[in-house]
């Protein structure tokens, strides 16, 4: 087999492959050998037809089927001995599969670019610290009661805090807009899940009237056309639902697998401190990754890329679930590849960096700390045995969890490094989302 690799621009490479006439014909003969015990051709008997015959019947495509199979091999073969490394799958370019002839072919491929790490000393990084006093479990309590909230129908205007059933279709410049139309959407007025201004809206609207509410999207709205666009929405009120709070009580408490005040607060102040720790390291590896983006300037392959807003579309796909059973949605349409180009590349070059800190140093995912993390995972769960044992039962999950500790592990080495400032902070401030 004959190799020969081309640079054409940047991460691209052009494989010319030849593999000798001689390999081709041996396993095409091979290939027509075995069709020839099987073959049913008028006026001969079974596994009596002359190779000859077969040849003429079925050659093509068993060469075909053969071709095939060695451009696969070969392939492997030759990016291993030219020490390539593929980022994604190769276009195949066949240039030859004549009979007598080499099998040539051509594979364009994008390879892993050369990263190169720097030192961590210079990272300037702050680690925020809190405590949990009774405050914060009270605050925490509430949020519990915020979620179990039942509701009920009232006669009287919509006020925050209610829960409307509503329908309504939105309108640019007179014309109806993609994902502007909603009908029977229940809604908390005050929750500021709608865009600014769309809630207060609703507010004062009475059972069965209808109101046109002239509003702006933001200027960093997802949807590019709709960014600081003049819109309305035409909203009709459906129902008008009270929220009601549950008391704490014994009834409440049971709920969260607590029989008295004591023990009830305990858990939630374990669960609080759970939930801070992963907050604080969050934040700190959040911003870790920052410095680290910041610092390295790396060629992304296109296959990567592409692969990765895939894979984030899914996952939006998930949290609105039900969007891809719609056979009529053009998701690509209503989720483009624009709005996950930019996390999309982010995520791809912080893996390429990563890998290389990995590489260099020589980590490798601790045994320990993957059953710690996958054992504290579990501990939020009524049944944590049965978590912890269907996390170890399934290599995916298993393998996702080792990504997240080896990940931490780098982490950490590059904070031992870097210059390092504590702040105090309240518990609210060191949780919240950024």
């Amino acid at each position: 087999m004959q190799v020969s690799v081309e640079t054409t621009t940047g991460l691209e490479r052009r494989l010319t492959i030849a593999v000798p006439a001689a390999d081709i014909d041996t396993k095409v003969n091979q290939k027509l050998a075995e069709v020839a015990k099987t073959a049913k051709i008028n006026g001969f008997r079974k596994g009596k037809v002359p190779l000859k015959v077969v040849k003429q019947q079925y050659g093509e495509a068993a060469r075909q089927e053969v071709a095939s199979d060695i451009i696969n091999t070969s392939y492997m073969e030759a990016v291993q001995q030219e020490s390539v490394r593929p980022a994604g799958y190769p276009k195949i370019e066949v240039n030859s599969i004549e009979e007598g002839k080499d099998l040539e072919y051509v594979a364009i491929i994008e390879v892993y670019p050369e990263v190169s790490v720097g030192e961590f000393s210079d990272y300037e990084v702050k680690r925020l610290n809190a405590e949990i006093n009774e405050a914060d479990i009270d605050a925490t309590i509430e949020k519990l009661r915020e979620q179990q909230a039942s509701f009920a129908v009232v006669e009287r205007a919509a006020d925050f805090g209610d829960q409307v059933t509503i329908d309504f279709v939105g309108t640019k410049d007179g014309e109806e807009f993609e994902g502007g139309k909603g009908a029977d959407f229940k809604l908390v007025l005050g929750s500021d899940s709608m865009i600014p201004g769309f809630e207060a809206g609703v507010v004062g609207m009475n059972l069965n009237e209808e109101k046109v509410v002239p509003l702006t999207f933001p200027e960093d709205y997802q949807v590019e056309e709709l960014q600081n666009a003049a819109v309305e929405f035409a909203i009709t009120v459906k129902k008008i639902e009270e929220k009601t709070l549950p008391e704490v009580n014994e009834e409440f408490m049971k709920g969260f697998g607590s029989d008295n005040a004591e023990t009830f607060r305990s858990e939630i102040k374990t669960n609080m401190e759970r939930e801070l720790k992963r907050a604080v390291e969050g934040k700190l590896k959040a911003e870790v990754m920052d410095k680290l983006f910041e610092a390295h300037d790396v060629e992304l392959p296109k296959a990567l890329v592409e692969s990765e807003i895939q894979t984030l579309r899914e996952q939006m796909m998930q949290q609105f679930g039900g969007m891809q059973q719609n056979p009529d949605l053009d998701l690509k349409a209503l989720l483009p590849d624009e709005m996950f180009k930019e996390q999309a590349e982010r995520r791809v070059a912080l893996g390429l960096i990563i890998g290389e800190v990995v590489k260099n140093s020589e980590i490798k995912a601790d045994a320990d700390r993957v059953r710690a993390y996958i054992e504290e995972t579990a501990a939020s769960y009524d049944k944590p045995e049965e978590v912890v044992n269907y996390y170890y039962q399934n290599q995916q999950m298993l393998s996702g969890i080792e990504s997240v500790v080896l990940e931490d592990m780098v982490i950490e080495q590059i904070v031992e490094q870097a210059k390092v400032s504590d702040e105090t902070v309240g518990y609210e401030e060191a949780v919240a989302k950024a």
